[in-house]
């Protein structure tokens, strides 16, 4: 009978590369580090379901979601997902209103 070989952990191991420097954790602070930017949903064809016509979305910034003519929108799910940018128009809000928005969204 052969026996099999098991790895000697579980889970998976912190890479000697992963750090304070790593190229991750620098996106993570830049997002965290932008101010929250809001659209509203003009259309949804075919997401009907992940979007509401009239309804103010946060999006997350992302660069190359933008060269695609994409945003990275929070929808109803909760999660981040990319619609096209067309669906959406930006809104520029007084701070005290944004405050509020950003609260109820």
């Amino acid at each position: 009978m052969a026996l099999c070989a098991l790895p000697s952990f579980i889970g998976t191991k912190r890479l000697a590369s992963v750090g304070a420097n790593s190229e991750s954790s620098v996106i993570l602070t830049n997002m965290a580090a932008t101010k929250p930017q809001l659209v509203l949903c003009l259309r949804n064809k075919g997401y009907e379901v992940s979007l509401e016509r009239r309804k103010i979305y946060q999006i997350l910034p992302d660069r190359d979601a933008a060269a695609h003519g994409q945003v990275r929108v929070i929808d109803e799910s909760g999660e981040d997902y990319l619609y096209p940018a067309s669906f959406f128009a930006r809104l520029t809000l007084p701070s005290t209103l944004k405050r509020r928005v950003l609260a109820a969204v």
